[in-house]
Protein backbone atom coordinates (compact mmCIF):
# COMPACT_ATOMS: atom_id res chain seq x y z
CA UNK A 1 0.00 0.00 0.00
CA UNK A 2 2.82 2.00 0.76
CA UNK A 3 3.43 2.55 -3.90
CA UNK A 4 -0.11 3.52 -3.98
CA UNK A 5 -0.09 6.28 -1.33
CA UNK A 6 0.69 9.12 -3.93
CA UNK A 7 -2.21 8.62 -5.41
CA UNK A 8 -4.12 10.30 -2.55
CA UNK A 9 -2.23 13.25 -3.45
CA UNK A 10 -4.97 16.12 -3.65
CA UNK A 11 -6.89 14.20 -1.60
CA UNK A 12 -5.06 14.77 1.41
CA UNK A 13 -7.58 16.73 3.40
CA UNK A 14 -10.27 14.54 2.86
CA UNK A 15 -8.75 11.91 3.75
CA UNK A 16 -7.84 12.88 7.57
CA UNK A 17 -11.48 15.23 7.77
CA UNK A 18 -13.68 12.50 6.62
CA UNK A 19 -12.80 9.62 9.73
CA UNK A 20 -11.80 12.85 12.25
CA UNK A 21 -15.60 13.89 11.71
CA UNK A 22 -16.38 10.34 12.29
CA UNK A 23 -14.67 10.44 15.46
CA UNK A 24 -16.70 13.15 16.89
CA UNK A 25 -20.04 11.68 15.53
CA UNK A 26 -19.01 7.95 17.67
CA UNK A 27 -18.20 10.65 20.63
CA UNK A 28 -21.70 11.90 20.43
CA UNK A 29 -23.23 8.19 20.24
CA UNK A 30 -21.31 7.49 23.32
CA UNK A 31 -23.08 10.32 25.13
CA UNK A 32 -26.78 8.88 24.17
CA UNK A 33 -26.58 6.03 26.77
CA UNK A 34 -26.03 8.67 29.33
CA UNK A 35 -28.55 10.80 28.55
CA UNK A 36 -31.13 7.78 28.57
CA UNK A 37 -29.72 6.91 32.17
CA UNK A 38 -30.64 10.69 33.38
CA UNK A 39 -33.88 10.23 31.74
CA UNK A 40 -34.74 6.97 33.70
CA UNK A 41 -32.75 7.70 36.97
CA UNK A 42 -33.75 11.32 37.44
CA UNK A 43 -36.88 11.81 34.93
CA UNK A 44 -38.37 9.40 35.53
CA UNK A 45 -38.05 8.07 38.51
CA UNK A 46 -37.67 11.33 40.27
CA UNK A 47 -40.53 12.49 38.44
CA UNK A 48 -38.82 15.59 37.06
CA UNK A 49 -40.24 16.32 33.62
CA UNK A 50 -37.62 19.67 32.87
CA UNK A 51 -34.87 16.87 32.66
CA UNK A 52 -36.92 14.71 30.68
CA UNK A 53 -37.46 17.30 27.90
CA UNK A 54 -34.15 18.76 28.34
CA UNK A 55 -32.42 15.35 27.99
CA UNK A 56 -34.04 14.44 24.93
CA UNK A 57 -33.99 18.28 23.22
CA UNK A 58 -29.77 17.21 23.99
CA UNK A 59 -30.28 13.63 22.38
CA UNK A 60 -32.06 15.41 19.17
CA UNK A 61 -29.38 17.53 18.88
CA UNK A 62 -26.50 15.21 19.29
CA UNK A 63 -28.50 13.29 16.78
CA UNK A 64 -28.85 15.99 14.26
CA UNK A 65 -25.26 16.84 14.31
CA UNK A 66 -23.97 13.48 14.20
CA UNK A 67 -26.11 13.52 11.20
CA UNK A 68 -24.09 16.32 9.53
CA UNK A 69 -20.90 14.84 10.62
CA UNK A 70 -21.86 11.74 9.31
CA UNK A 71 -23.17 12.98 5.72
CA UNK A 72 -19.99 14.96 4.94
CA UNK A 73 -17.68 12.07 5.83
CA UNK A 74 -19.33 10.30 3.37
CA UNK A 75 -19.09 13.01 0.88
CA UNK A 76 -15.41 13.65 1.94
CA UNK A 77 -14.42 9.79 2.17
CA UNK A 78 -16.43 9.07 -1.59
CA UNK A 79 -14.62 11.69 -3.02
CA UNK A 80 -10.81 11.06 -1.92
CA UNK A 81 -11.68 6.95 -2.66
CA UNK A 82 -13.21 8.24 -6.35
CA UNK A 83 -10.46 10.61 -7.05
CA UNK A 84 -7.76 7.54 -5.67
CA UNK A 85 -8.99 5.20 -8.10
CA UNK A 86 -9.06 7.90 -11.13
CA UNK A 87 -5.54 8.34 -10.37
CA UNK A 88 -4.30 5.06 -10.17
CA UNK A 89 -6.22 3.57 -12.84
CA UNK A 90 -4.90 6.11 -15.40
CA UNK A 91 -1.47 5.49 -13.89
CA UNK A 92 -2.20 1.62 -14.39
CA UNK A 93 -3.34 1.79 -18.02
CA UNK A 94 -0.03 4.24 -19.21
CA UNK A 95 2.01 1.62 -17.11
CA UNK A 96 0.15 -1.29 -19.20
CA UNK A 97 1.03 -0.17 -22.28
CA UNK A 98 4.38 0.64 -21.79
CA UNK A 99 4.87 -2.61 -20.27
CA UNK A 100 7.93 -4.57 -21.35
CA UNK A 101 6.85 -7.40 -23.77
CA UNK A 102 8.35 -10.05 -21.70
CA UNK A 103 6.49 -8.26 -18.57
CA UNK A 104 2.96 -8.49 -20.66
CA UNK A 105 3.11 -11.94 -21.72
CA UNK A 106 3.59 -12.88 -18.19
CA UNK A 107 1.05 -10.75 -16.67
CA UNK A 108 -1.21 -11.95 -19.39
CA UNK A 109 -3.98 -9.96 -20.88
CA UNK A 110 -6.91 -11.19 -19.00
CA UNK A 111 -5.48 -10.43 -15.44
CA UNK A 112 -4.39 -6.83 -16.68
CA UNK A 113 -8.36 -6.02 -18.00
CA UNK A 114 -8.81 -7.73 -14.17
CA UNK A 115 -6.42 -5.03 -12.66
CA UNK A 116 -7.53 -2.04 -14.20
CA UNK A 117 -11.77 -3.18 -13.69
CA UNK A 118 -12.78 -5.23 -10.84
CA UNK A 119 -9.30 -5.16 -8.87
CA UNK A 120 -9.83 -1.17 -8.60
CA UNK A 121 -13.42 -1.65 -8.46
CA UNK A 122 -12.69 -2.95 -5.29
CA UNK A 123 -9.75 -1.43 -3.77
CA UNK A 124 -12.13 2.21 -4.40
CA UNK A 125 -14.96 0.42 -2.26
CA UNK A 126 -12.75 -0.61 0.20
CA UNK A 127 -10.83 2.91 0.60
CA UNK A 128 -14.63 4.09 0.67
CA UNK A 129 -15.59 2.11 3.93
CA UNK A 130 -12.39 2.15 5.40
CA UNK A 131 -12.44 5.87 6.03
CA UNK A 132 -15.77 6.23 7.19
CA UNK A 133 -15.12 2.70 9.80
CA UNK A 134 -12.17 1.53 10.23
CA UNK A 135 -11.59 4.44 13.17
CA UNK A 136 -14.88 4.97 14.11
CA UNK A 137 -16.09 1.16 15.20
CA UNK A 138 -12.92 0.26 16.75
CA UNK A 139 -13.31 3.94 18.67
CA UNK A 140 -17.22 3.41 19.82
CA UNK A 141 -15.98 -0.38 20.80
CA UNK A 142 -13.22 0.91 23.66
CA UNK A 143 -14.76 3.89 24.21
CA UNK A 144 -18.26 1.71 25.27
CA UNK A 145 -15.67 -0.39 27.16
CA UNK A 146 -13.78 2.89 29.09
CA UNK A 147 -17.60 4.18 29.47
CA UNK A 148 -18.69 0.98 31.18
CA UNK A 149 -15.56 1.20 33.74
CA UNK A 150 -17.21 4.77 34.51
CA UNK A 151 -20.04 3.72 34.96
CA UNK A 152 -19.46 0.72 37.05
CA UNK A 153 -16.10 -0.72 37.54
CA UNK A 154 -17.37 -4.33 38.61
CA UNK A 155 -19.53 -4.61 35.60
CA UNK A 156 -16.71 -2.94 33.43
CA UNK A 157 -14.94 -6.71 33.91
CA UNK A 158 -17.27 -8.59 31.62
CA UNK A 159 -16.78 -5.92 29.11
CA UNK A 160 -13.30 -6.51 29.29
CA UNK A 161 -13.42 -10.30 28.82
CA UNK A 162 -15.92 -9.62 26.10
CA UNK A 163 -13.67 -7.64 23.28
CA UNK A 164 -10.73 -9.93 23.90
CA UNK A 165 -12.50 -12.70 23.07
CA UNK A 166 -13.61 -10.77 19.79
CA UNK A 167 -10.47 -9.46 19.06
CA UNK A 168 -9.30 -13.30 18.86
CA UNK A 169 -12.24 -14.50 16.53
CA UNK A 170 -12.00 -11.57 14.48
CA UNK A 171 -8.40 -11.34 13.90
CA UNK A 172 -8.43 -15.16 13.15
CA UNK A 173 -11.18 -15.11 10.14
CA UNK A 174 -8.76 -12.32 8.93
CA UNK A 175 -5.67 -14.35 8.76
CA UNK A 176 -7.43 -17.59 7.45
CA UNK A 177 -9.22 -15.23 4.87
CA UNK A 178 -6.44 -13.23 3.21
CA UNK A 179 -4.88 -16.13 1.09
CA UNK A 180 -8.51 -17.65 0.17
CA UNK A 181 -9.32 -14.25 -1.24
CA UNK A 182 -6.40 -14.22 -3.02
CA UNK A 183 -6.83 -17.37 -4.31
CA UNK A 184 -10.40 -16.47 -5.32
CA UNK A 185 -8.60 -13.80 -7.33
CA UNK A 186 -6.50 -16.20 -9.28
CA UNK A 187 -10.15 -18.23 -10.55
CA UNK A 188 -10.96 -15.15 -11.27
CA UNK A 189 -8.63 -14.59 -13.66
CA UNK A 190 -9.13 -18.00 -15.48
CA UNK A 191 -12.31 -17.46 -15.72
CA UNK A 192 -12.01 -14.07 -17.13
CA UNK A 193 -9.58 -15.54 -19.14
CA UNK A 194 -12.08 -18.24 -20.57
CA UNK A 195 -14.35 -15.66 -21.54
CA UNK A 196 -11.83 -14.02 -23.52
CA UNK A 197 -10.25 -16.46 -25.44
CA UNK A 198 -13.65 -17.77 -26.16
CA UNK A 199 -15.64 -14.23 -27.39
CA UNK A 200 -12.42 -13.54 -29.32
CA UNK A 201 -12.96 -16.83 -31.23
CA UNK A 202 -16.43 -17.09 -31.15
CA UNK A 203 -16.03 -18.02 -35.04
CA UNK A 204 -13.72 -20.62 -34.64
CA UNK A 205 -15.81 -22.04 -31.83
CA UNK A 206 -18.73 -22.09 -33.81
CA UNK A 207 -17.36 -23.24 -37.29
CA UNK A 208 -15.50 -26.69 -36.02
CA UNK A 209 -19.03 -26.89 -33.74
CA UNK A 210 -17.21 -26.84 -30.20
CA UNK A 211 -19.76 -25.23 -28.25
CA UNK A 212 -20.39 -28.24 -26.33
CA UNK A 213 -16.71 -28.49 -25.06
CA UNK A 214 -16.00 -24.65 -24.93
CA UNK A 215 -19.63 -24.66 -22.27
CA UNK A 216 -17.88 -27.64 -20.76
CA UNK A 217 -14.74 -25.93 -19.76
CA UNK A 218 -16.33 -22.86 -18.57
CA UNK A 219 -18.49 -24.75 -16.08
CA UNK A 220 -15.40 -26.17 -15.06
CA UNK A 221 -13.59 -23.11 -14.52
CA UNK A 222 -16.96 -21.43 -12.94
CA UNK A 223 -17.52 -23.88 -10.42
CA UNK A 224 -13.61 -24.11 -9.43
CA UNK A 225 -14.18 -20.11 -8.91
CA UNK A 226 -17.37 -20.93 -7.42
CA UNK A 227 -15.97 -23.74 -4.68
CA UNK A 228 -13.40 -21.14 -4.01
CA UNK A 229 -15.95 -18.61 -3.36
CA UNK A 230 -18.11 -20.43 -1.44
CA UNK A 231 -15.57 -21.69 0.69
CA UNK A 232 -13.72 -18.30 2.03
CA UNK A 233 -17.34 -17.32 2.07
CA UNK A 234 -18.35 -19.90 4.88
CA UNK A 235 -15.01 -18.89 6.61
CA UNK A 236 -16.00 -15.19 6.50
CA UNK A 237 -19.58 -15.66 7.38
CA UNK A 238 -18.19 -17.02 10.82
CA UNK A 239 -17.72 -13.37 11.89
CA UNK A 240 -21.66 -12.77 12.31
CA UNK A 241 -22.64 -15.73 14.62
CA UNK A 242 -19.53 -15.91 16.40
CA UNK A 243 -19.14 -12.22 17.53
CA UNK A 244 -23.46 -12.32 17.89
CA UNK A 245 -22.76 -15.55 20.70
CA UNK A 246 -20.15 -13.71 22.12
CA UNK A 247 -21.77 -10.44 22.72
CA UNK A 248 -25.62 -11.99 23.85
CA UNK A 249 -23.25 -14.34 26.34
CA UNK A 250 -22.01 -10.92 27.79
CA UNK A 251 -25.68 -9.45 27.73
CA UNK A 252 -26.56 -12.00 29.57
CA UNK A 253 -24.23 -11.48 32.56
CA UNK A 254 -25.25 -7.82 32.54
CA UNK A 255 -28.63 -8.44 32.90
CA UNK A 256 -27.84 -11.01 35.18
CA UNK A 257 -25.39 -9.62 37.70
CA UNK A 258 -27.03 -6.29 36.97
CA UNK A 259 -30.21 -7.10 38.73
CA UNK A 260 -28.87 -8.37 41.54
CA UNK A 261 -26.43 -4.95 41.60
CA UNK A 262 -29.69 -3.11 41.31
CA UNK A 263 -31.46 -5.02 44.17
CA UNK A 264 -28.61 -4.05 46.17
CA UNK A 265 -28.29 -0.46 45.46
CA UNK A 266 -25.56 -0.52 43.77
CA UNK A 267 -26.67 0.31 40.71
CA UNK A 268 -29.32 1.76 39.45
CA UNK A 269 -31.86 1.20 36.42
CA UNK A 270 -30.43 3.61 34.24
CA UNK A 271 -27.11 2.44 34.23
CA UNK A 272 -28.08 -1.08 33.76
CA UNK A 273 -30.05 0.72 30.59
CA UNK A 274 -26.54 2.39 29.88
CA UNK A 275 -24.49 -0.84 30.27
CA UNK A 276 -27.11 -2.63 27.68
CA UNK A 277 -26.90 0.12 25.21
CA UNK A 278 -23.07 -0.15 25.23
CA UNK A 279 -22.98 -3.80 25.14
CA UNK A 280 -25.72 -3.16 22.18
CA UNK A 281 -22.98 -0.55 20.55
CA UNK A 282 -20.15 -3.06 20.75
CA UNK A 283 -22.36 -5.74 19.09
CA UNK A 284 -23.40 -3.63 16.33
CA UNK A 285 -20.27 -1.99 16.03
CA UNK A 286 -18.26 -5.14 15.78
CA UNK A 287 -20.90 -6.88 13.02
CA UNK A 288 -19.67 -4.14 10.66
CA UNK A 289 -16.15 -3.92 11.60
CA UNK A 290 -16.31 -7.56 10.80
CA UNK A 291 -17.72 -7.17 7.35
CA UNK A 292 -15.32 -3.85 7.24
CA UNK A 293 -12.39 -6.39 8.02
CA UNK A 294 -13.36 -8.68 5.01
CA UNK A 295 -13.79 -5.74 2.46
CA UNK A 296 -10.32 -4.69 3.61
CA UNK A 297 -9.19 -7.99 2.81
CA UNK A 298 -10.22 -8.39 -0.63
CA UNK A 299 -9.28 -4.98 -0.91
CA UNK A 300 -5.70 -5.30 0.37
CA UNK A 301 -5.25 -8.67 -1.84
CA UNK A 302 -6.18 -6.36 -4.38
CA UNK A 303 -3.68 -3.62 -4.06
CA UNK A 304 -0.91 -6.56 -3.87
CA UNK A 305 -1.88 -7.54 -7.18
CA UNK A 306 -1.98 -3.82 -8.34
CA UNK A 307 1.25 -3.06 -6.97
CA UNK A 308 2.59 -6.59 -8.58
CA UNK A 309 2.03 -4.95 -11.80
CA UNK A 310 2.98 -1.39 -11.11
CA UNK A 311 6.27 -3.23 -10.15
CA UNK A 312 6.58 -5.04 -13.86
CA UNK A 313 9.75 -3.33 -15.94
CA UNK A 314 8.67 -1.20 -18.65
CA UNK A 315 10.44 -0.43 -21.53
CA UNK A 316 13.12 1.97 -21.00
CA UNK A 317 13.39 4.97 -22.51
CA UNK A 318 16.76 6.54 -21.36
CA UNK A 319 17.55 10.05 -22.51
CA UNK A 320 19.75 9.40 -25.26
CA UNK A 321 22.46 11.92 -27.64
CA UNK A 322 20.67 12.69 -30.75
CA UNK A 323 22.70 11.92 -33.89
CA UNK A 324 21.61 12.00 -37.21
CA UNK A 325 21.00 9.18 -39.09
CA UNK A 326 24.12 7.65 -41.42
CA UNK A 327 22.18 7.06 -44.80
CA UNK A 328 25.41 5.01 -46.07
CA UNK A 329 25.11 2.28 -43.11
CA UNK A 330 23.09 -1.09 -43.36
CA UNK A 331 19.39 -0.19 -42.80
CA UNK A 332 19.25 -3.53 -40.63
CA UNK A 333 22.47 -5.12 -39.64
CA UNK A 334 22.65 -8.00 -37.27
CA UNK A 335 26.06 -9.70 -35.68
CA UNK A 336 26.04 -12.82 -34.36
CA UNK A 337 22.48 -12.08 -32.66
CA UNK A 338 21.44 -14.52 -30.34
CA UNK A 339 17.98 -14.85 -27.99
CA UNK A 340 16.56 -16.61 -25.40
CA UNK A 341 13.47 -16.07 -23.50
CA UNK A 342 12.85 -15.82 -20.32
CA UNK A 343 12.68 -19.22 -18.47
CA UNK A 344 13.46 -21.20 -21.86
CA UNK A 345 15.75 -23.58 -21.83
CA UNK A 346 17.44 -23.07 -25.03
CA UNK A 347 17.85 -20.05 -27.54
CA UNK A 348 15.18 -19.54 -29.86
CA UNK A 349 17.87 -17.52 -32.40
CA UNK A 350 21.55 -18.20 -32.23
CA UNK A 351 24.43 -16.62 -33.92
CA UNK A 352 22.11 -14.45 -36.83
CA UNK A 353 24.41 -12.26 -38.79
CA UNK A 354 22.99 -10.53 -42.13
CA UNK A 355 22.62 -6.87 -43.43
CA UNK A 356 20.04 -5.17 -45.09
CA UNK A 357 20.71 -1.85 -46.98
CA UNK A 358 18.43 0.90 -47.38
CA UNK A 359 15.26 0.26 -50.32
CA UNK A 360 16.48 -3.38 -49.98
CA UNK A 361 13.96 -6.20 -49.76
CA UNK A 362 14.68 -9.12 -47.37
CA UNK A 363 13.08 -12.31 -47.06
CA UNK A 364 12.51 -14.15 -43.98
CA UNK A 365 11.79 -17.85 -44.40
CA UNK A 366 11.09 -20.88 -42.18
CA UNK A 367 8.62 -23.48 -40.66
CA UNK A 368 6.80 -22.91 -38.05
CA UNK A 369 8.10 -22.21 -35.01
CA UNK A 370 11.48 -21.70 -36.69
CA UNK A 371 12.07 -17.65 -34.91
CA UNK A 372 10.65 -15.88 -38.15
CA UNK A 373 8.88 -13.47 -35.63
CA UNK A 374 11.25 -13.08 -33.37
CA UNK A 375 13.94 -12.35 -35.36
CA UNK A 376 11.79 -9.12 -36.56
CA UNK A 377 10.97 -8.43 -33.24
CA UNK A 378 14.11 -7.40 -32.33
CA UNK A 379 14.69 -4.75 -34.62
CA UNK A 380 12.25 -1.88 -32.61
CA UNK A 381 13.34 -3.63 -29.44
CA UNK A 382 10.11 -5.30 -28.32
CA UNK A 383 12.87 -7.90 -26.92
CA UNK A 384 16.62 -7.11 -26.44
CA UNK A 385 19.05 -9.65 -27.40
CA UNK A 386 20.46 -11.85 -25.25
CA UNK A 387 23.82 -12.02 -27.31
CA UNK A 388 25.41 -10.39 -30.16
CA UNK A 389 24.29 -6.91 -31.43
CA UNK A 390 21.12 -5.86 -33.62
CA UNK A 391 22.00 -2.51 -35.23
CA UNK A 392 19.74 0.40 -37.38
CA UNK A 393 21.68 2.48 -39.85
CA UNK A 394 25.34 1.93 -37.87
CA UNK A 395 23.76 2.10 -34.34
CA UNK A 396 23.21 -0.43 -31.72
CA UNK A 397 19.19 -0.32 -30.77
CA UNK A 398 19.96 0.40 -27.50
CA UNK A 399 21.66 3.72 -28.35
CA UNK A 400 18.41 4.49 -29.86
CA UNK A 401 15.65 5.93 -27.42
CA UNK A 402 12.91 3.42 -28.01
CA UNK A 403 10.94 6.64 -29.38
CA UNK A 404 13.23 7.58 -31.61
CA UNK A 405 13.65 4.06 -32.84
CA UNK A 406 10.18 2.83 -33.71
CA UNK A 407 9.68 6.38 -35.60
CA UNK A 408 11.66 5.08 -38.12
CA UNK A 409 9.90 1.59 -38.08
CA UNK A 410 6.57 0.20 -39.41
CA UNK A 411 5.64 -3.45 -38.73
CA UNK A 412 2.55 -5.20 -40.07
CA UNK A 413 2.17 -7.78 -37.36
CA UNK A 414 0.07 -11.40 -37.65
CA UNK A 415 -2.88 -10.70 -36.48
CA UNK A 416 -4.16 -7.33 -38.36
CA UNK A 417 -5.86 -5.86 -35.49
CA UNK A 418 -7.94 -2.71 -36.42
CA UNK A 419 -10.02 -0.22 -33.35
CA UNK A 420 -13.14 0.78 -33.79
CA UNK A 421 -13.70 4.16 -35.48
CA UNK A 422 -13.67 5.00 -39.46
CA UNK A 423 -10.70 4.31 -41.95
CA UNK A 424 -9.66 7.37 -41.96
CA UNK A 425 -8.88 7.16 -38.03
CA UNK A 426 -7.30 3.85 -38.32
CA UNK A 427 -4.79 5.17 -40.99
CA UNK A 428 -4.13 8.57 -38.74
CA UNK A 429 -2.66 6.08 -36.29
CA UNK A 430 0.45 5.92 -38.26
CA UNK A 431 0.26 9.59 -39.55
CA UNK A 432 -1.70 11.74 -36.89
CA UNK A 433 -1.36 14.43 -39.80
CA UNK A 434 -1.92 12.47 -42.53
CA UNK A 435 -4.77 14.71 -44.82
CA UNK A 436 -6.98 12.81 -46.83
CA UNK A 437 -5.04 12.60 -50.11
CA UNK A 438 -2.46 10.80 -47.92
CA UNK A 439 -4.96 8.30 -46.81
CA UNK A 440 -5.67 7.83 -50.62
CA UNK A 441 -2.52 7.42 -51.32
CA UNK A 442 -1.47 4.98 -48.63
CA UNK A 443 -4.79 2.87 -49.77
CA UNK A 444 -4.04 2.66 -53.07
CA UNK A 445 -0.44 1.54 -52.27
CA UNK A 446 -2.11 -1.41 -50.15
CA UNK A 447 -4.25 -2.67 -53.04
CA UNK A 448 -6.76 -1.44 -50.38
CA UNK A 449 -8.50 1.93 -52.68
CA UNK A 450 -11.05 0.64 -54.63
CA UNK A 451 -12.78 -1.52 -52.14
CA UNK A 452 -13.04 1.09 -49.59
CA UNK A 453 -14.64 3.49 -51.80
CA UNK A 454 -16.87 0.67 -52.87
CA UNK A 455 -18.55 1.33 -49.22
CA UNK A 456 -20.94 4.31 -48.54
CA UNK A 457 -18.69 6.35 -46.05
CA UNK A 458 -15.59 6.13 -48.33
CA UNK A 459 -12.35 6.52 -46.27
CA UNK A 460 -15.07 7.39 -43.16
CA UNK A 461 -16.51 3.98 -43.43
CA UNK A 462 -17.10 2.69 -39.69
CA UNK A 463 -14.70 -0.02 -38.55
CA UNK A 464 -15.93 -1.89 -35.75
CA UNK A 465 -14.12 -3.21 -32.90
CA UNK A 466 -11.26 -5.70 -34.33
CA UNK A 467 -12.37 -4.92 -37.95
CA UNK A 468 -14.97 -7.43 -37.53
CA UNK A 469 -17.20 -5.83 -40.51
CA UNK A 470 -13.75 -6.60 -43.17
CA UNK A 471 -12.60 -10.12 -44.16
CA UNK A 472 -9.05 -10.99 -43.40
CA UNK A 473 -7.83 -10.13 -46.75
CA UNK A 474 -8.88 -6.61 -46.07
CA UNK A 475 -8.33 -5.89 -42.76
CA UNK A 476 -4.22 -7.42 -43.51
CA UNK A 477 -4.09 -4.48 -46.18
CA UNK A 478 -5.91 -2.05 -44.29
CA UNK A 479 -2.86 -2.41 -41.97
CA UNK A 480 -0.38 -2.56 -44.01
CA UNK A 481 -1.36 0.72 -45.35
CA UNK A 482 -1.76 1.95 -41.45
CA UNK A 483 2.04 1.51 -41.89
CA UNK A 484 2.87 3.02 -44.80
CA UNK A 485 1.48 5.78 -44.41
CA UNK A 486 4.29 6.81 -41.83
CA UNK A 487 6.86 6.73 -44.49
CA UNK A 488 9.07 4.18 -42.29
CA UNK A 489 12.66 4.09 -43.25
CA UNK A 490 11.73 0.14 -42.47
CA UNK A 491 9.02 -1.44 -43.02
CA UNK A 492 8.74 -5.49 -41.50
CA UNK A 493 5.54 -7.21 -42.67
CA UNK A 494 5.21 -10.73 -40.28
CA UNK A 495 3.24 -12.41 -42.91
CA UNK A 496 1.00 -9.67 -43.76
CA UNK A 497 0.32 -11.42 -47.07
CA UNK A 498 -1.06 -14.61 -45.42
CA UNK A 499 -5.18 -14.16 -46.61
CA UNK A 500 -4.26 -12.29 -50.33
CA UNK A 501 -4.42 -14.23 -53.00
CA UNK A 502 -1.52 -14.50 -55.82
CA UNK A 503 -2.29 -11.70 -57.46
CA UNK A 504 -3.38 -9.45 -55.05
CA UNK A 505 -0.14 -10.57 -52.90
CA UNK A 506 2.14 -9.47 -55.98
CA UNK A 507 0.26 -6.10 -56.44
CA UNK A 508 0.63 -5.24 -53.04
CA UNK A 509 4.46 -6.07 -52.84
CA UNK A 510 4.84 -4.04 -56.36
CA UNK A 511 3.48 -1.26 -55.19
CA UNK A 512 5.58 -0.74 -52.06
CA UNK A 513 8.60 -1.51 -54.27
CA UNK A 514 7.48 1.17 -56.55
CA UNK A 515 7.52 3.95 -53.59
CA UNK A 516 9.12 6.99 -54.01
CA UNK A 517 10.84 7.13 -50.67
CA UNK A 518 11.21 2.84 -50.54
CA UNK A 519 11.66 1.40 -47.31
CA UNK A 520 13.98 -0.83 -46.06
CA UNK A 521 11.55 -4.21 -45.70
CA UNK A 522 11.69 -7.07 -44.34
CA UNK A 523 8.63 -9.42 -45.50
CA UNK A 524 8.01 -13.13 -43.46
CA UNK A 525 6.37 -15.40 -45.03
CA UNK A 526 5.23 -19.14 -45.49
CA UNK A 527 5.24 -18.83 -49.25
CA UNK A 528 8.53 -18.75 -51.05
CA UNK A 529 7.11 -17.35 -54.10
CA UNK A 530 6.46 -14.07 -52.05
CA UNK A 531 10.11 -13.38 -51.20
CA UNK A 532 11.41 -15.11 -54.94
CA UNK A 533 12.38 -11.49 -55.85
CA UNK A 534 14.12 -10.36 -52.57
CA UNK A 535 17.37 -8.93 -52.46
CA UNK A 536 18.34 -11.43 -49.63
CA UNK A 537 16.51 -14.08 -48.18
CA UNK A 538 17.44 -15.68 -44.22
CA UNK A 539 16.06 -19.68 -44.40
CA UNK A 540 15.84 -20.49 -40.20
CA UNK A 541 15.40 -24.03 -39.07
CA UNK A 542 14.98 -24.45 -35.43
CA UNK A 543 16.49 -20.65 -34.34
CA UNK A 544 19.65 -21.01 -37.05
CA UNK A 545 20.33 -19.40 -40.40
CA UNK A 546 20.32 -22.73 -42.38
CA UNK A 547 21.28 -20.26 -45.12
CA UNK A 548 21.57 -16.47 -46.49
CA UNK A 549 21.62 -15.22 -50.16
CA UNK A 550 19.44 -15.15 -53.46
CA UNK A 551 16.45 -17.38 -54.26
CA UNK A 552 18.73 -18.66 -57.03
CA UNK A 553 21.86 -19.25 -54.21
CA UNK A 554 19.68 -20.94 -51.70
CA UNK A 555 17.56 -23.34 -54.33
CA UNK A 556 21.49 -24.11 -55.17
CA UNK A 557 23.51 -24.23 -51.51
CA UNK A 558 20.69 -24.94 -48.81
CA UNK A 559 18.50 -28.04 -48.23
CA UNK A 560 15.67 -26.54 -46.12
CA UNK A 561 14.71 -24.24 -48.52
CA UNK A 562 14.93 -26.40 -51.79
CA UNK A 563 13.20 -28.80 -50.36
CA UNK A 564 10.02 -26.25 -49.02
CA UNK A 565 9.88 -24.52 -52.31
CA UNK A 566 10.04 -28.13 -54.00
CA UNK A 567 7.46 -29.28 -52.12
CA UNK A 568 5.08 -25.71 -52.84
CA UNK A 569 6.24 -25.77 -56.45
CA UNK A 570 7.21 -29.11 -57.44
CA UNK A 571 10.86 -28.03 -58.31
CA UNK A 572 9.61 -25.42 -61.14
CA UNK A 573 12.08 -21.93 -60.82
Amino acid sequence: MKQLWKYTKGYRRQTFVAPFMKLIEALLELLVPLLVAEIIDKGVGGGDSEIVWRMCGLMVLSATVGMVLSLTSQYFSAQAAVGFSCALRRDLFKHTLYLSRESSDKAGASALLTRLTADIDRLQNGINLGLRLLLRSPFIVFGAVVMAYVTDPEMSIIFALAVPALAVVVFAIILLGIPMFAKVQSKLDRLTRHTRDNLRGVRVIRAFNHQDGQVEAFDSANTSHAKETIFAGRVSSLLNPLTYVIVNVAIIMIVKNGGLAVDSGRLTQGQIIALYNYMSQILVELVKLANLIVTLTKAGACAKRITGVLSMPVESDEEHEFFEIDETAPAIEFRSASFRYRDSKGDSLTNISFKLNGGERLGVLGGTGSGKTTLVDLIPRFYDVTGGEVLVYGKNVKDYSVMDLRKMIAVVPQSSHLFAGTVAENMRWGNPNATDDDIRAALEAAGALDFVLAKEGGIETRVEARGANFSGGQRQRLAIARALIRKPKILILDDSFSALDYATDLLVRSNIAKLEDTPATVIISQRPSAVKDADSIVVLDDGEAAGIGTHDELLATCGVHRETYETQYGGEN
